[in-house]
């Protein structure tokens, strides 16, 4: 995939914000998500779809995004935030947190996928977003490093279910600790498989 390095970020009087989010799909933990407002003076190489690059060079990215730009934020929902209003208004309210934690207000907004948050910015769904547009890119990064970060922490809470490896996701590994353990305190209780293991637990007390 081409990295974009031939996107140039907005010119800083139109102080574009970029918003993706991280951790729709996962069991586990909260959404996060991110908004930044890159430095036209201070471009970034090797901007790409977070999913896409190596874990080193995202942590290389993120150092990068967080000295060079012009201001970022990180919005999240918990995971009760998450069971109370499901995962897509969570993601949405996530979004908003983070582009009004910004130090410095957006003039226009740029978020990742088919929709955008009811909020008062002017603003743009793109699909594949963060293939596309440099501060939609560097969102992502900084909401992917921050959530596998803190599922790292997950995991030497909770041993036994490999958080660090499956990040939270569904995997067959996870399912399979999720009925030999049963869920946690971290584990999103709406979510089809949770809500198995725990009617299962509940059954068999």
């Amino acid at each position: 995939m081409q990295s974009l390095d031939l996107f140039a970020p907005a010119s800083n009087r139109e102080l574009v914000a970029g918003v993706d989010e991280v951790g729709r799909g996962p069991l586990v933990g909260d959404v996060v998500t991110a908004a930044v407002i890159l430095d036209p003076e201070q471009p970034i190489a090797g901007l790409a779809d977070s999913k896409k690059l190596s874990e080193a060079k995202r942590e290389a990215l993120y150092d990068e995004i967080v000295a060079k730009s012009l201001c970022f934020a990180v919005g999240r929902c918990s995971v009760e935030e998450i069971d109370s209003l499901n995962i897509l208004h969570a993601t949405m309210l996530a979004m908003h947190r983070a582009v009004e934690a910004l130090s410095i207000q957006p003039s226009f907004v740029k978020v990742d996928g088919n929709r955008v948050p009811k909020w008062p910015y002017p603003s743009e769904a793109i699909i594949k977003g963060d293939t596309k547009v440099a501060e939609i890119s560097a969102a992502s990064i900084l909401a992917k490093v921050t959530r596998d970060r803190e599922v790292a922490e997950y995991d030497k809470r909770y041993p036994g279910y490999d958080f660090a490896k499956h990040k939270g996701y569904p995997t067959a590994a996870h399912l399979e600790a999720l009925e030999r353990l049963g869920a946690t305190p971290l584990h999103r209780t709406s979510f089809a498989p949770v809500k198995r293991a725990l009617e299962a637990a509940n059954k068999n007390k």
